[in-house]
């Protein structure tokens, strides 16, 4: 039997992504911490499909805590050619852009899963403040198999409305 390394696995997006469906809010359920997400908490994304063809990104946080002020910025992202959609470069400060691959998606859109080429980043993302345990575990599961550290990941603080 040879033992193969999971580290190495290159990273694969879903097949495809329906912009339309994946447009509106998500809620940040966990991630790999980034310094550009330092002291955020009740982290969202929003997504607008722009009628010039790229994605509008707006990203919100409450700093220092869950009733910090709000944090906000805007950026783009491009659909990579023949991705299926499922790979787009992001853009918050020209000329810089950051690959942003869909690697998990739910079929009615209720969750995803974000990363990069080299695993750098790694984002759940769901359309609800929590996401259902046993549906987390099976993420997490996917992503152990993946290859993917999960000693890195981050559960993030929702405020949750009662």
């Amino acid at each position: 039997m040879i033992a193969t390394n999971t580290k190495s696995q290159s990273v694969q997006t879903v097949p495809y992504v329906d912009l339309n469906k994946y447009a509106g809010k998500w809620y940040e359920i966990a991630s790999y911490p980034q310094v550009f997400q330092k002291g955020c908490h009740c982290t969202t994304a929003e997504y607008t499909v722009s009628e010039k063809g790229y994605v509008i990104v707006e990203n919100r946080c409450n700093r220092d805590s869950i009733n910090g002020k709000t944090s906000y910025i805007k950026g783009k992202a491009f659909v990579t050619k023949n991705s299926g959609n499922a790979k787009l470069k992001v853009q918050f400060f020209w000329p810089f852009k950051g690959n942003y691959w869909i690697i998990d998606l739910a079929e009615d859109y209720s969750y995803a899963v974000v990363s990069n080429p080299n695993k750098k980043y790694l984002w759940i993302l769901s359309r609800t403040p929590q996401l259902n345990n046993s549906v987390y575990e099976q993420i997490i599961a996917r992503l152990k198999a993946k290859g993917f550290d999960l000693t890195k990941l981050t559960i993030t603080q929702q405020l949750i409305e009662q």
